[in-house]
């Protein structure tokens, strides 16, 4: 495993974090204090509405917009069989019942957060479900008999108590006392949610996720990580008495940043953000990896462009969809693009060249962090994936829609906004009956109304009888206007 870095920039507003390896950015957090995610989240809910046809309920958490619960996440009966299907859902849960839920999903666009009323609490060793008597090994630990004593152990530990665990794959060398004390911490946050969901009204939120900077240390820090450097000092006191009190090995490796340099200009980090909101990734070789998100889906599409270094074209196309596997996989976790994912790489003509290219692909999905389920080559030549998404991408988070083009990523031309002006003159001028019209528009259509179809304006203005003017306002975008009855 390659050794690795993480830097954490933080201010008041905003925490950023990298994860560096080898000198390049692998992987970017980050969380806004204004536009914090809610995935962890615990609240006491209100149902606004239950839908018997899609065995669902939307669930007033106190956001804009009502969350979506289905069936399978609601707990089941304490005497229900297990792995029979859930009761219907307007049979478990009414309107108007208040009822603790744990965000799973993030909002995205127009869509509320996901819920689950299947409560877990994450620990650092232990993951806690309230509400099941289940004992759960992380798949990643093995083999089979070690994962069976690590459950005998667990067991023991539980003490009969109310609740399961899960133990994570950081957990697998943890001694009994400390996974003592995670089971302590674990049952005392949940007591405390319980206590809070009594005496409060729906909407409250009872238990919030830990930040991004406590989440470094309790999830991103592992065996690999060779230092972790923050630039703030009191964030740095803060995150070393959380990590001595429920990581110190992990905390060990916190380092305190003094430089005069910020801290992510130390790997270009900056500049490496700026290029993962570019459409166009350049690979070293001189192709290029074209990267489109849309509303549905996420379109990859390799070209060679420059590359001409190999002695025949299909040594060249190879080489290039090679090393496009390795750059998508990254723009992948840095870009944090979910959902499907359909990939376009250059045509091959032999089979093991195919089969090579999409080894690599899997060998480097396989180091992301987010689930990823890829798909062999379709008969029209493309690799399909899915991966997880669970919060929003970086585009997302960092940018918005162009207010001129409204997302397009084209505009009108002059000439174009000039003809749908003159088409609304003619309208308005069989409507109504003014002294005259004035155009309100911006310069490059003015002008183009004083040059090359001043001819058409004439025409227009004889046309219907009546002058027109025209008036430049440097706010308007290339398509607004707006035409003034005088």
């Amino acid at each position: 495993m390659a050794s690795q870095d993480i830097l954490i920039n933080w201010a008041p507003q905003e925490t950023r974090v990298a994860v560096v390896e080898n000198g390049a950015v692998q992987e970017l957090y980050i969380e806004r204090a204004l536009e914090r995610g809610l995935v962890g989240n615990v609240y006491l809910g209100k149902v606004a509405r239950v839908l018997p046809g899609m065995q669902s309920a939307f669930v007033d958490i106190g956001l804009d917009r009502a969350a979506f619960l289905h069936v399978a996440d609601l707990n089941p009966p304490a005497n229900a069989v297990r792995d029979a299907p859930p009761l219907p859902i307007e049979r478990q849960i009414f309107e108007g019942q208040a009822l603790t839920v744990q965000v799973i999903k993030d909002p995205i666009g127009t869509k509320g957060a996901r819920l689950s009323a299947q409560v877990s609490i994450a620990g650092r060793m232990l993951v806690f479900l309230p509400h099941d008597q289940h004992i759960g090994i992380s798949q990643k630990i093995g083999p089979a008999e070690a994962r069976e004593q690590l459950r005998a152990r667990l067991q023991a530990l539980a003490g009969g108590e109310p609740g399961g665990f899960i133990l994570r794959t950081n957990g697998e060398d943890a001694t009994d006392a400390e996974l003592a004390d995670d089971i302590a911490y674990l049952r005392k946050a949940w007591a405390a949610i319980r206590t809070r969901a009594q005496a409060s009204p729906p909407g409250t939120l009872l238990h919030q996720d830990l930040s991004l900077a406590e989440r470094v240390l309790r999830d991103l820090a592992n065996d690999a990580t060779a230092t972790i450097r923050i630039d703030s000092a009191l964030q740095h006191d803060l995150l070393k008495a959380f990590g001595d009190t429920y990581m110190p090995r992990t905390a060990a490796k916190l380092e305190l940043y003094r430089g005069e340099r910020p801290i992510l200009d130390l790997f270009g980090i900056e500049d490496e953000i700026g290029r993962a909101l570019a459409r166009k990734v350049e690979l070293k070789s001189g192709g290029t990896v074209v990267i489109d998100q849309t509303e549905a889906m996420t379109t990859i599409d390799v070209n060679t462009g420059g590359f001409v270094g190999a002695r025949n074209f299909e040594d060249t196309v190879f080489k290039t969809n090679l090393e496009a596997a390795g750059a998508i996989a990254r723009q992948l976790r840095l870009r944090n693009l979910g959902g499907m994912v359909i990939v376009d790489f250059i045509d091959m003509a032999r089979d093991e060249h195919r089969q090579a290219v999409l080894a690599e692909f899997r060998k480097q999905l396989a180091r992301d962090r987010t689930r990823t389920t890829v798909s062999g080559f379709s008969a029209l030549g493309l690799v399909e994936l899915t991966r997880k998404r669970t919060r929003e991408s970086l585009s997302h988070m960092l940018c918005e829609p162009c207010p001129t083009c409204a997302g397009r990523g084209q505009v009108k031309t002059a000439r174009t906004v000039c003809y749908d002006i003159l088409r609304e003159i003619l309208r308005e001028a069989r409507q109504f009956n003014p002294k005259e019209f004035r155009i309100v528009a911006c310069a490059a259509v003015v002008e183009m109304f004083l040059d090359e179809e001043s001819v058409h304006l004439a025409g227009l203005s004889e046309f219907i009888g009546k002058p027109i003017s025209l008036s430049t306002e440097p706010s308007l975008n290339p398509e607004q206007y707006d035409i003034v009855l005088m």
